[in-house]
């Protein structure tokens, strides 16, 4: 059984008293971060006021950004867990290839380099 530790975060200036999985700490962390950043884009913005206002914009905010990373539908800015594997399998095949046809070429050219002949 996880034990659940309480972790000090702060957002806006402020500090929250969080309980959280043991061991899970540093996403907790990242996500404070998330929505502080969100927070004071929004508060600099200028269009909305009041805090309560702000952490429901940047609730929704980050939560559009969840869904639209769900529904796959942000290809150009993330490829999810299977697109990265994906794209890596295809980059590591290239270089393979590469490194393949450069050794290739290099013991070609020392086979077919003509020999020095020294007087």
């Amino acid at each position: 059984m996880e034990h659940s530790k309480t972790k000090t975060i702060r957002v806006m200036e402020k500090e929250y008293q969080v309980n959280c999985p043991a061991g899970h700490e540093d996403e907790l962390s990242e996500a404070a971060y998330l929505v502080d950043r969100k927070m004071r884009e929004i508060r600099q913005g200028g269009r909305v006021v009041g805090l309560e206002r702000i952490a429901i914009m940047a609730a929704l905010n980050v939560a559009h950004e969840l869904v639209i990373e769900r529904s796959g539908r942000n290809k150009d800015h993330s490829l999810g867990i299977s697109g990265f594997e994906e794209r890596l399998q295809s980059l590591h095949t290239k270089i393979d290839g590469a490194l393949t046809g450069a050794s290739r070429h290099l013991s070609h050219s020392e086979t077919d380099a003509p020999e020095e002949v020294m007087d």
